[in-house]
């Protein structure tokens, strides 16, 4: 048998850490981040508590991994061309992606949910992600992080240009909020739905991108 080679390491460790993720996700959604020990995770992965430690060096960066995997994912549909300019074209796609992602991953979503909505997760959060239910204003300074930095800006920028189509009256801060509660409302009916129509839910998509794009 042929030693293994570094690609194959690179994969089998990649493996491991998705194990790890994966595992940590449902014990963080269903027993609580703060009640979850690393030493619980690693019983739960089938690994030693040391092994734990090769692949995060606390539960703080364990619990930062599992939320920037999850936004990379949502947001790799995001200004495709990576150009920093959202054009209408991939505003549309964005908003049919991360519905798609919603129905495939109906249950990845709902434990997601569940970490989020728990005090001391959101207090992590806002270390790197500009918090949930921030309203963006005219001049805002966002604050560093994935979420601030990588979408905040293309999609304000998106609005402020629909003031040339709209005309004077329109405000772009209005309706950009508007469409990221739009956005957040429309992800939690989702993934709580048990039985989803797919002729309503398909209207509910085409009726954000009309009115918002």
């Amino acid at each position: 048998m042929s030693p293994r080679t570094k690609k194959q390491f690179e994969e089998i460790r990649e493996e491991k850490k998705t194990l790890i993720m994966d595992v940590a996700l449902e014990h963080f959604a269903t027993e609580g981040y703060f009640k979850t020990t690393i030493s619980h995770i690693a019983y739960h992965a089938g690994i030693s508590k040391g092994l734990m430690y090769n692949y995060f060096d606390s539960k703080e960066t364990l619990l930062q991994s599992i939320i920037s995997r999850s936004v990379q994912e949502v947001y790799s549909y995001f200004d495709m061309d990576n150009d920093g300019y959202l054009s209408e074209e991939e505003f549309d796609f964005f908003v049919r992606k991360v519905s798609q992602v919603l129905k495939e991953k109906q249950s990845f979503w709902r434990l997601m949910l569940q970490i989020m909505m728990q005090k001391e997760v959101r207090e992590q959060l806002q270390v790197y992600f500009l918090e949930l239910g921030a309203i963006i204003k005219p001049g805002i300074q966002l604050k560093p992080g994935l979420f601030a930095s990588d979408f905040m800006k293309i999609i304000t920028d998106y609005f402020i240009r629909k003031k040339e189509r709209k005309g004077p009256g329109y405000d772009p801060y209005l309706d950009l909020n508007m469409f990221l509660l739009t956005l957040k409302g429309f992800t939690l009916k989702y993934i709580y739905m048990d039985n989803t129509d797919d002729a309503f839910y398909k209207k509910m998509i085409e009726g954000i991108i009309e009115y918002y794009k």
